[in-house]
């Protein structure tokens, strides 16, 4: 009898202790659990703050126009014609054909001159300048790629400088239109969207516009590409100033 007494309580201290260690095994799990959980919303959490952040960045980069619809177009181009040269960096993509040459551009520009340094890696790969429509160009290049440089650029960023003009209406849009030059005008920013210029030699050298951006209160287009022939010239600019007439000392 007391050996049966005694292998009863050794079983009910084994099924005591079996239970136990399956109650510590599933607070263990448990625990694990709840561990592995905080992490998840830890990291759910951290994914969020993120997704948030770059959403709010992207955001704040948002650039917001502004609206001068309504307002007098002539008006728009004779406060412009106040500025009648820039100081601008930009980066330059000049194709032709098949190949691409690539670099960074710092340019002095006026009505009447014109000094473009061109740099690759550092080094100067080009310079460009122009008087009264006489250029000097070193390295040597050839006429079109001078044009596409002297007059593109003229052009593209000195817009407003159009003389003997007519303006027409189209839609959301104003032309602006002499003997050999149309620039097409968005009505609510007064920016360029597109231009076209008909050269001597019977070419024509096309100009479009993208990325508004501001200077000081100045709003210009940030992005352009200059097309003649089989030549296109990107330009994205980096920096600019505007040269009020007076400051030209010409």
């Amino acid at each position: 009898m007391k050996a049966s007494g005694y292998d009863s309580r050794s079983a009910i201290s084994y099924q005591l202790s079996a239970i136990g260690r399956a109650a510590e095994q599933q607070s263990s799990r448990a625990a694990g659990k709840q561990i592995t959980c905080y992490y998840c919303a830890t990291a759910l959490l951290c994914f969020c703050s993120i997704a948030l952040l770059l959403l709010t960045s992207c955001t704040a980069k948002r650039v917001e126009l502004p609206d001068y619809e309504g307002a007098d177009i002539k008006k728009i181009i004779t406060e412009r014609s106040s500025v009648k040269g820039v100081n601008a960096t930009f980066h330059i993509e000049f194709e032709k054909n098949d190949s691409t040459i690539a670099g960074d551009a710092a340019l002095t520009l006026t009505e009447r001159t014109l000094d473009l340094r061109i740099y690759s890696m550092g080094f100067l790969m080009a310079e460009i300048k122009e008087t009264d429509g006489i250029i000097k160009s070193t390295p040597p290049s050839d006429r079109n790629k001078n044009i596409i440089l002297v007059e593109g650029l003229r052009s593209s960023i000195l817009w407003w400088l159009i003389k003997d003009y007519e303006i027409e209406e189209q839609n959301s849009n104003y032309h602006i239109r002499n003997s050999s030059r149309r620039i097409v005008i968005d009505k609510k920013s007064m920016l360029p969207v597109s231009q076209t210029i008909e050269l001597d030699n019977g070419k024509e050298l096309r100009i479009s516009y993208d990325e508004p951006a501001n200077s000081n209160g100045f709003w210009y287009p940030s992005k352009m590409k200059i097309e003649l022939s089989k030549y296109v010239v990107k330009l994205q600019i980096k920096s600019i100033s505007f040269i009020p007439h007076s400051a030209q000392g010409q």
